[in-house]
């Protein structure tokens, strides 16, 4: 794969930032789009534009074409059994509410258990509190090693017959931990519960095979994935969807309204209630085109490459601080610089062109354990390049030299 060659399919990095060429390294927290993306959508605009699902006339059968054929493309990338198991929504967040909303709230009770790691996005540990605080479920958390990985042994200890569901990330967005989330699953499944991975820092740096994973949910959000932003999908096992009720209700979701009753649509579209976001899901099957033209298992080890010389560069400058395991990394690397606050270090690598992201990424309770109230993240995708670690290094000299005190 040639990143060089890759990035010049990508406009918006082709500019200068301050005065120098911008380096983008904020991928974990949005990814940019691509030309074939970019020119998707712009044809869904100018030749399809109508609402899908309703209107018999020539426009609103090629919006309908494309919004499911979008669907038909992400059944094929995760390998789901039947396309009716995916959910299209407004993105990762979304798709864990539905489920802890609406599955969780049907089958927890006082006694029950909820497991979740206390690395998770807040995304996925607010809405478990909350399907806990209303049905009486207790939450239990995998204990965490220092390195931020996960032990078998511990998810054993952790997971008992009381236990109805296990929530967790497939890739953390902080520490680059690829948890074992397969052998969790069947982990899982021997207690009688159910697993949900949050897949928003996996699916677009690696192959994703939830019938392989043997998952009962997995969550995913377009925008991290060359996608628009706004689009995500929920992919769930067909006997534990058609289980579970809408928590949305109005227009294009049902099939009989009465004065005082309602019936619901099949499945998917019992989920999709209202408009859905149907540019996004072009956009969204436009992406997943273009990343396997490239290919997954290329995109992973380049981000791994790339992610391994990361560490050793920026582990030659003295008083700054890694985070998370040194090797079977994903394509991220998080860190702090002495006594510098990350939102100082951000600032200053923006003065030098180079993004990358400052704060406590939505992991309050991770930057508790790892005694620091913020740290600074550089993300890397498939059109990043060595020479792009390089001009962070670089910057991160400068900004040390600008600072001086109290590092090292």
């Amino acid at each position: 794969m040639n990143a060089s060659e890759l990035r010049k399919l990508f406009p918006i990095l082709d500019q200068e930032v301050n005065g120098h060429p911008l380096v983008y390294l904020d991928s974990a927290a949005t990814s940019q789009k691509p030309i074939p993306v970019l020119e998707a959508l712009k044809a869904y605009y100018e030749h399809d534009n109508a609402n899908v699902h309703r209107g018999v006339h020539t426009l609103g059968s090629r919006a309908t074409d494309a919004y499911e054929g979008a669907r038909e493309k992400v059944a094929a990338f995760l390998n789901a059994r039947y396309t009716e198991e995916i959910i299209f929504t407004r993105g990762t967040t979304t798709a864990i509410n539905l489920v802890a909303a609406s599955y969780a709230r049907s089958v927890c009770r006082e006694g029950d258990e909820i497991v979740l790691t206390p690395i998770e996005h807040h995304s996925n540990l607010i809405p478990w509190q909350q399907a806990a605080k209303a049905t009486g479920a207790t939450l239990k958390y995998i204990p965490v090693q220092p390195d931020g990985s996960l032990l078998l042994e511990d998810v054993e200890a952790t997971i008992t017959p009381n236990t109805k569901m296990v929530a967790l990330t497939y890739v953390s967005n902080v520490m680059g931990t690829v948890n074992p989330v397969k052998q969790i699953a069947a982990i899982a499944h021997k207690h009688g519960a159910k697993i949900l991975v949050d897949g928003a820092q996996s699916t677009p740096h690696m192959k994703v095979d939830v019938r392989d994973l043997d998952c009962d949910f997995y969550a995913f959000s377009g925008h991290k994935m060359c996608a628009p932003t706004g689009i995500g999908c929920l992919y769930g096992k067909k006997e534990l969807l058609e289980k579970m009720e809408p928590v949305e209700f109005g227009g294009e979701m049902i099939d009989h309204v009465d004065l005082y009753e309602s019936t619901w649509k099949e499945l998917p579209w019992r989920f999709e209630g209202g408009t859905p976001i149907i540019a996004g899901a072009v956009g969204l099957g436009a992406a997943i085109d273009f990343l396997q033209e490239i290919g997954l298992d290329e995109i992973e080890r380049h981000e791994h490459e790339l992610a391994a010389y990361a560490y050793e560069r920026l582990s030659e400058i003295d008083g700054l601080a890694i985070y998370g395991p040194s090797k079977n990394r994903s394509g991220l690397v998080t860190f702090n610089l002495g006594e510098v606050h990350p939102h100082d270090v951000a600032t200053v690598l923006d003065s030098e062109g180079v993004a990358v992201r400052a704060g406590h990424h939505c992991c309050q309770p991770l930057m508790r354990w790892l005694a620091v109230t913020a740290t600074a993240r550089a993300s890397f995708y498939l059109y990043n390049t060595h020479e792009d670690v390089d001009r962070l290094a670089a910057a991160l000299v400068k900004t040390k030299e600008y600072f001086g005190h109290g590092i090292g």
